[in-house]
């Protein structure tokens, strides 16, 4: 232990891995390289294929190329602590570092979350008013919209960290996966965290809460417009251009609520359950996004193949 100023603090804390299978752990590590693999791997090729294909360069792919960036970083938070733990039995962190992770896993999080909303814009804007869609996201105005997506997500996340050190923690050091949550951490603090949950509380709502929302809304006006079209092969073209995006926004909310309601709500949820829902939301999105856009778009996997052919050629 150490103690800064008046407040006293663990020099570490302890991550578990996947309870009551910890004898497995050699074997469990198979599937999880395989994930990392295809996020690192896919991710790298959704943007090789973007920058070197000019056809590409549109806003629908910008943003897809923001997806992949942020699946790369998600990736690549939970990787080393993740396989050190199952490969190594590394389980100590230390407390800086446990809060340098957990605040880019949330930021990168929040960044997706907003993303995804970009996303449906793009696809509203593309369908509802085509003729205007290349004037009204020009290259100026989706990187602007990148800026402001960076910018929400870390001042917004900002203060996170300094809550968690002025808390004072005493006995209990074991984390409930083999990565850094605010939630978990907060749970470990002997001290009134009622600052923390509020304040964890509304930042999530008025972020990925909103995002969310304003998804949902985003596609009752698409369904409105399509439904509104004339001939039925273009309300299915239309529709076709959605799928890969509800697909990725299926994957990243569904597990990030269930994840969040477990912290809160769901004292009596066996460790095993939470623990799996950990993993699926943030080691499935970025493994299952590029894969889910080579299969789904025929543009990316257009691309993909010429590329394959001039490397045989």
């Amino acid at each position: 232990w150490e103690f800064n100023g008046s407040f006293q603090q663990p020099s570490a804390f302890l991550m578990m891995g996947i309870p009551g299978l910890e004898a497995l752990h050699p074997w469990l590590s198979i599937p999880f390289c395989a994930l990392y693999l295809t996020a690192l791997l896919g991710n790298c090729v959704i943007l090789f294929i973007i920058r070197r294909t000019p056809s590409l360069h549109e806003p629908m792919f910008y943003f897809l190329s923001m997806l992949a960036l942020t699946d790369l970083g998600l990736a690549l938070c939970t990787l080393p602590t993740t396989l050190g733990l199952l490969w190594f039995n590394t389980r100590r962190i230390a407390f800086d570092a446990c809060l340098a992770q957990m605040y880019f896993i949330h930021i990168l999080s929040f960044i997706e979350s907003s993303v995804l909303l970009a996303m449906a814009f793009d696809r509203f804007i593309a369908i509802s008013r085509p003729l205007r869609h290349p004037a009204i996201l020009t290259k100026s105005t989706v990187l602007k919209i990148g800026l402001a997506i960076v910018l929400r997500g870390l001042l917004s996340l900002l203060p996170i960290p300094f809550l968690l050190k002025r808390l004072t923690y005493c006995g209990r050091t074991e984390l409930s996966h083999s990565f850094c949550f605010h939630p978990d951490i907060m749970n470990l603090a002997c001290a009134d965290i009622q600052v923390n949950v509020f304040y964890g509380m509304v930042i999530l709502l008025s972020t990925v809460g909103m995002d969310f929302v304003f998804i949902v809304l985003s596609y009752i006006l698409i369904i409105r417009t399509v439904v509104s079209l004339t001939s039925r092969e273009e309300c299915l073209k239309a529709l076709s251009t959605c799928i890969s995006h509800i697909c990725a926004v299926l994957v990243f909310f569904i597990p990030m609520i269930g994840l969040s309601m477990i912290h809160r709500f769901g004292k009596n949820v066996p460790p095993l359950v939470s623990t799996l829902v950990a993993y699926t939301y943030l080691i499935i999105p970025p493994a299952l996004n590029p894969v889910i856009y080579s299969i789904k778009s025929s543009h990316i996997r257009e691309a993909l193949l010429r590329a394959l052919r001039r490397e045989r050629g």
